[in-house]
């Protein structure tokens, strides 16, 4: 790994020209050890007036329970969970989620998070990105500046292509996805209709089969009809009990029944946009 200073310069360099993104060295000028148990404890005494959340992707909650004092983490501050390529599964039912399972919030209270009591968690399915910090990390100082010229600020990256655009270019891609899903049988097929009302993608649709066989064949019919039209990525697909399938502006979940019916993401989604009938069969 590169020296503190160094990797602290190329955080500054990525987060450049995005005001709401403050690199800051204050764990290491706080003196706390090591364990993120104890940088948390140092900036509440710190900070004792503001509240404080937990940012990680799903691949650390599920390695999370081999931190020390990793109960501790979840009893200090509140955690908001990212989804990461290949992890979202396992990470749900790994160890840290059963252990605070009582404790996981909705999306739609998530905004409420600061201000919940620890322990308090949510988990957010957003758009995939298989960059990783070690890929990063273990890339120089040149290799790193020229890839950061090459590859425009995330503020700009929308407007490279409209999403209005997309859809134009891809007319009838919620169409190809129901029906690949109708002509391989799935059961309680539903849309929720996304446009505009967040950035994830425009449709999702939740599907399900009646055995991990189904799923698993419903999937590589998906797969084969939209990796033509549009750069997918597959997670899940290993179990073949809740499969997510990210074609950019569709996601469709693929459910074993008894998973649906526990994750129940209609009611989720139902609860995220309250003001629009936006779930539909």
């Amino acid at each position: 790994m590169a020296p503190f200073t160094t990797r602290l310069e190329w955080a500054g360099q990525v987060a450049a020209g995005h005001p709401r993104i403050v690199v800051s060295d204050l764990e290491n000028r706080l003196g706390a050890s090591h364990y993120t148990a104890d940088t948390l404890a140092a900036l509440r005494r710190r900070f004792p007036r503001l509240r404080f959340v937990w940012l990680m992707g799903s691949d650390n909650l599920l390695q999370v329970p081999c931190w020390e004092r990793w109960t501790e983490i979840f009893n200090t501050v509140s955690v908001a969970v990212f989804d990461r390529p290949t992890y979202s599964l396992k990470a749900l039912s790994g160890l840290a989620a059963k252990r605070f399972a009582a404790r996981r919030v909705s999306v739609s209270a998530a905004r409420r998070l600061a201000e919940m009591k620890p322990p308090a968690w949510v988990f957010f399915h957003t758009p995939l990105d298989a960059r990783s910090a070690t890929r990063i990390r273990s890339q120089d100082a040149t290799t790193f500046q020229s890839a950061k010229e090459q590859r425009p600020a995330l503020s700009t990256i929308t407007a490279l292509k409209p999403r209005s655009q997309q859809t134009q270019d891809q007319p009838d891609l919620l169409n190809l996805v129901l029906q690949s899903l109708e002509d391989g049988k799935a059961e309680d097929i539903v849309t929720i209709d996304l446009a505009d009302k967040t950035t994830i993608a425009d449709q999702m649709v939740i599907a399900s089969g009646r055995s991990n066989r189904q799923v698993l064949a419903l999937t590589e019919r998906l797969v084969e009809t939209l990796s033509r039209r549009a750069r997918i990525s597959i997670e899940g697909k290993t179990h073949a009990d809740w499969v997510l399938i990210d074609a950019g502006d569709v996601i469709v979940h693929l459910f074993r029944p008894e998973i649906r019916a526990y994750y129940n993401l209609e009611k989720l989604w139902g609860e995220f946009l309250p003001d629009s009938e936006a779930v539909r069969q």
